[in-house]
């Protein structure tokens, strides 16, 4: 038995512009597209229920193929820091919280970014020291390459003068050689081992209510990194599994495989694309280098506002190699963050060295900043980007402090991609930025800086269709899944994102005021605003 839609602006999203009467679905497959009369009299005795969308305009599901389901979780329950506008704002924040903590617990807050502070001085670990020198401070910078931590932090993770910086990362010092609370990339990793373990419990937990809320913004799956960081790969797999179950809840989750916990995945004989119906792993994820915020993502050439400093490099060459030599051990693709040029030539060498044997695809995560030669090379390779449009509205202007004017012409450069025929599919990387795809396909269309309301590099501006794309066939490309996923047709899958406006007629500056009224997966309809249809 069952559905026809129909009663609305019905794009495919096959072609630009294309749009039918209705769609027919029985289970979780799209069985035909057309139109109302045909389909009604084609499946008349197979149609149990009519669906009626009264001028609302249902597209391919919205899926996120870049972010972090626990950490936008625990960005709903912890302090969120990322509208502040001054470190004292934040410190005022942590005096209220610390209220309620009992003795020794952490108090854990998200998203600083003193780029939009005032004062773009960091938190010194004394300042927080004045707020609890009982109870462990964490601060987790939006980029999450960087945290600032009180005394009493680094004193359970007995770190000390004689503790030297860990390969791609950087405990940052005063002139005396004193931590100062600061900590880049792998370096965030020693406090962070003393922390106490979650449990499976409240892993599911922050899991589900993750879901509920990506849901209600419309997104039907995501492409989510959560595996290596709370307790290992077999209870983090068994708690999306038990959230995710298919009968109370419905999400279609694709967990990225850190390096790590590769051996742990093997060791249960779980490869590509296996799982559950609603819980399926993927790529090995590796990170090449940090971030520009902290100014640790690797650059060819120094930092426009720091000389001498190129950022850093996660692993050695060799190293990095290995990793990847392992991964095509098992048949796996490689999904690698980075952002610096350097950190995407290299690891384009690095495919183009050891390619898949298999047709999976590998994943280059952010690609913000290139150089001519890399792009040129990426043209030859079957590689797809990841990219987060958001990160134009939230970068610019300070990013071109950063790195410098002679490197914006191939910077968050989305035009460029396309028109070389290079994928790319689209994401939030929540919770660093907003979860919401709605705000994702407006950066992608208007490039407007939310500090100033300025557009940067107008030419890489993309199309309303291509920036839903990145969100629908992007994502299903990136995955080896684009010949059931990311478009309405026949024999597809029955994922659909229903808005209370048609998208291609708003005006661009108002996309993300569009309301989601419905998300459907599999043809069951899991969010509903308003349940009158």
């Amino acid at each position: 038995m069952g559905i026809l839609w129909f009663g609305g602006q019905i794009y495919t999203l096959e072609n630009e512009g294309e749009a039918v009467e209705a769609v027919f679905t029985e289970n979780d497959i799209i069985k035909a597209v057309g139109t109302y009369e045909k389909l009604y009299h084609t499946y008349y005795e197979q149609i149990h229920q009519e669906i009626n969308l009264y001028g609302k305009t249902m597209l391919p599901g919205f899926v996120d193929s870049h972010l972090h389901i626990i950490g936008h979780g625990e960005k709903l329950l912890r302090l969120d820091l990322s509208q502040m506008k001054s470190a004292g704002e934040v410190l005022e924040a942590l005096e209220n919280r610390t209220a309620n903590l009992s003795e020794d617990e952490w108090l854990l807050g998200e998203g600083w970014n003193e780029n939009q502070w005032e004062d773009t001085s960091i938190i010194h670990k004394s300042e927080l020291d004045k707020i609890s020198k009982i109870n462990p401070i964490m601060l987790t910078r939006v980029c999450r390459h960087a945290i600032i931590t009180n005394s009493k932090a680094i004193e359970l993770s007995n770190i000390n003068k004689n503790t030297a910086n860990p390969q791609g990362g950087i405990i940052v010092r005063d002139k005396t050689g004193s931590t100062t609370g600061y900590f880049l990339d792998t370096a965030q990793d020693l406090i962070k081992k003393a922390m106490p373990s979650v449990s499976q419990k409240y892993l599911e937990q922050i899991i589900r209510i993750a879901v509920d809320d990506l849901l209600s913004k419309g997104l039907v799956g995501g492409h989510s990194e959560d595996l290596n960081y709370y307790g290992g790969f077999r209870k983090t797999y068994e708690s999306f599994k038990n959230a995710i179950n298919g009968g109370e809840k419905r999400f279609k989750a694709h967990l990225l495989v850190h390096h790590e916990v590769l051996p742990a995945m093997v060791e249960q004989n779980l490869g590509y694309l296996d799982g559950t119906r609603y819980v399926e792993l993927g790529a090995v994820k590796i990170f090449s280098d940090g971030a520009i915020g902290g100014r640790t993502a690797w650059l060819t050439e120094d930092y426009a506002d720091d000389t001498g400093n190129k950022g850093v490099a996660i692993h050695s060459r060799e190293r990095l190699e290995a990793i990847v030599k392992e991964a095509r051990l098992h048949d796996l693709p490689i999904a690698v963050h980075a952002i610096g040029d350097k950190a995407v030539a290299e690891i384009a060498e690095v495919i183009q060295k050891y390619p898949t044997k298999n047709g999976a695809r590998d994943r280059i995560i952010h690609g913000q900043i290139l150089n001519e030669e890399t792009l040129e090379l990426l043209k030859e390779l079957s590689v797809v980007i990841d990219i987060q449009p958001s990160f134009v509205s939230s970068d610019f202007p300070w990013v071109i402090d950063r790195v410098g004017e002679n490197r914006m012409q191939l910077a968050y450069a989305w035009k460029t991609l396309l028109t070389n025929h290079i994928h790319c599919a689209g994401g939030s990387d929540a919770p660093i930025e907003e979860v919401d795809p709605l705000l994702g396909i407006q950066a992608a269309v208007l490039r407007k800086s939310t500090y100033n309301g300025e557009v940067y590099s107008p030419d890489e501006r993309l199309s309303v269709f291509e920036a839903i794309q990145l969100y629908t066939i992007g994502s299903a490309y990136a995955i080896n899944q684009e010949s059931v996923r990311g478009i309405i047709a026949e024999n597809y899958k029955a994922d659909f994102t229903i808005l209370a406006e048609d998208i291609f007629q708003v005006d661009p500056n108002y996309i993300h005021d569009i309301k989601v009224e419905m998300t459907v997966i599999d043809g069951e309809i899991v969010y509903e605003k308003n349940p009158s249809y």
